[in-house]
């Protein structure tokens, strides 16, 4: 939930991670994804997890989420913007090159003529994000800590 630009945590509607867009990366995902502040999140509930990019969304129920990973940091030219890795197939929505949560799904989900199989978002607040999906039963880990 949103008010006057400003993201609200911890409402009915679900919870609202908005993704890190780094200073010198946001011209480009403008032009190049249409990703603006208030297009670039991560929205979370009990049942679904919408994530907004610029022009692209992917949607996923909570009970398809079967792990969550927080990796990271990348170089900068691999890991900004929309990204699908032509090996696995995961999908990658991200502003800078700090990390990202990567979140599996049990089933691939369909995302345009693509399915797939597992997301990275680059939201702000990493370890928020882990710890909602802890507390509503999607287990994981913070591959940084090892």
């Amino acid at each position: 939930m949103e008010q006057d630009g400003v993201s609200v945590h911890g409402s009915a509607a679900g919870r609202r991670y908005p993704i890190r867009i780094g200073a010198r990366s946001a011209l480009l995902l403008r032009l190049a994804f249409g990703v603006t502040a208030e297009r670039a999140h991560v929205l979370l509930d009990d049942d679904v997890l919408v994530a907004r990019f610029g022009w692209w969304e992917l949607r996923v129920p909570v009970e398809d989420i079967v792990s969550w990973r927080i990796e990271g940091p990348w170089r900068w030219v691999t890991a900004v913007g929309v990204r699908r890795s032509l090996r696995d197939g995961d999908v990658t929505f991200a502003g800078s090159p700090r990390g990202g949560v990567r979140l599996d799904f049990r089933d691939p989900v369909r995302w345009t003529v693509f399915n797939v199989p597992a997301l990275y978002v680059g939201v702000d607040d990493l370890e928020g994000l882990a710890i909602e999906l802890s507390a509503i039963g999607v287990p994981g880990e913070d591959a940084r800590q090892r």
